[in-house]
């Protein structure tokens, strides 16, 4: 599952095009078992973030079920990287949806049993989200093994797709599972999904060469040195931090916005991150043309101003209409940043410590969209839901012409290997 389909076709497949990845058999299989996986995660994280509202008021606790997500990211990225770095990441892959899939299993059972509070559904999540933080750098350094060098931008921007697929369908089926049985069964559906990636990685044989193995702080040591002397990386995870303090309030608040003021349902939600995960596809798929005509920084500085003026909707937003309008177009503006940085990072990061280089970029990106969340959901109940989404897109837009002085993006080859 590793060569290129002999029938390479013309247009979009073409080498070098928007769907060239899908040329190689290994990569389609992954990808369509990934798209799996990742609907079964969108669906347990609206049953989670919807459970959550069921539990308890606090404002607090229900945006930590967002940042339970991307908390152990953030601590455990760097360790992740190394693991990635140093053991063959097909592997550490099989066990990260290993966790992932008891995790959820368990969630499932104690929620069908009725025994779950909010400590010990945000201690699921946590666990989940531990998983994810294993399985993230293996899997995106595991990309080059998929597709030829060329095709490497449009094979992270398809991935992206793939994610938000299951963001435009997850959330909208998690509603309607929750609403018709309970949040149970979406989390049971979540477990079953990592069952097909788990297959295909089992059938999957890369052809990669054997790690070279460090001890395991020396392995961080060099990723984070790496990181810490390159002025283009440097300058890369601090606008990835930046954007994700500040984007983080649309998902944290985003339940409390749908329940206490639209005063809308679990399908409501789910029809909100839908929307979200639409803006998301349309924009990944001319995103690499926008970003080679107008540049990353251009790309990125306008989705930042984009994105924070869709937060001002979400805040004084009675109505369901208005707020699927600011979805889109917020979906939209934040897989343009996010695509923009990962291609970014990959294109500066050496092969032999790539896994460690986007764990430290997960870690950075990640940790700041989990403290966002975490500040914008105690700034919620301290002064309340509008002010504090206010703070975050005012944070957004002001910290633009800051880091364009401070962290420009790195030119087209300024620093690529």
């Amino acid at each position: 599952m590793n060569d290129e389909a002999p029938s390479a076709g013309r247009g979009l497949t073409a080498p070098g095009r928007a769907l060239a990845p899908f040329r190689f058999p290994a990569f389609r299989a992954l990808w369509t078992a990934n798209l799996a996986s990742n609907l079964g995660s969108m669906v347990q994280s609206t049953g989670a973030a919807w459970l959550m509202t069921d539990l308890t008021q606090s404002h607090q606790l229900i945006a930590l079920v967002q940042a339970s997500t991307t908390i152990p990211i953030l601590l455990l990225a760097v360790f992740a990287g190394a693991i990635a770095d140093n053991h063959d990441r097909r592997k550490v892959m099989l066990a990260a949806q290993g966790i992932m899939l008891v995790a959820s299993a368990a969630l499932a059972l104690m929620t069908w049993a009725g025994a779950i509070g909010p400590l010990t559904l945000l201690a699921f999540t946590l666990t989940v989200g531990a998983g994810t933080a294993l399985n993230g750098p293996a899997w995106q350094a595991s990309v080059r093994l998929q597709v030829g060098p060329g095709d490497l931008p449009q094979a992270i921007s398809i991935n992206t797709i793939a994610f938000n697929l299951a963001r435009s369908v997850g959330p909208a089926l998690g509603g309607l599972l929750i609403a018709l049985t309970g949040p149970a069964l979406a989390f049971a559906l979540n477990a079953l999904s990592y069952l097909a990636l788990i297959v295909v990685l089992l059938r999957w044989r890369p052809d990669a060469p054997p790690p070279q193995r460090q001890p395991m702080l020396a392995s961080i040591c060099t990723g984070i040195a790496f990181c810490a002397g390159s002025s283009p990386v440097r300058r890369i995870l601090l606008r990835g931090m930046t954007f994700g303090l500040g984007a983080a309030g649309f998902h944290a608040l985003l339940p409390v916005i749908v329940r206490e003021r639209v005063h809308g349902t679990e399908v409501d939600y789910g029809l909100l991150l839908g929307a979200f995960g639409v803006g998301s596809i349309l924009t990944a798929l001319w995103i690499a043309p926008a970003r080679r005509r107008l540049g990353s920084e251009t790309v990125v500085s306008m989705a930042a101003l984009i994105f924070a003026a869709m937060m001002v909707p979400l805040a004084s937003a009675t109505t369901l209409a208005p707020l699927l309008a600011s979805a889109l177009v917020a979906g939209g503006a934040w897989v343009a940043t996010f695509t923009t940085l990962n291609v970014a990072m990959q294109l500066r990061s050496p092969e032999t410590i790539l896994g460690r280089c986007l764990a430290i970029y997960q870690a950075v990106t990640f940790g700041g969209l989990a403290l966002g969340a975490y500040a914008l959901g105690l700034m919620a109940d301290l002064t309340g839901v509008p002010t504090a989404i206010h703070g975050a897109a005012a944070f957004l837009a002001f910290s633009l012409p800051v880091m364009r002085w401070l962290a420009p993006m790195p030119a087209r080859e300024e620093g690529r290997i």
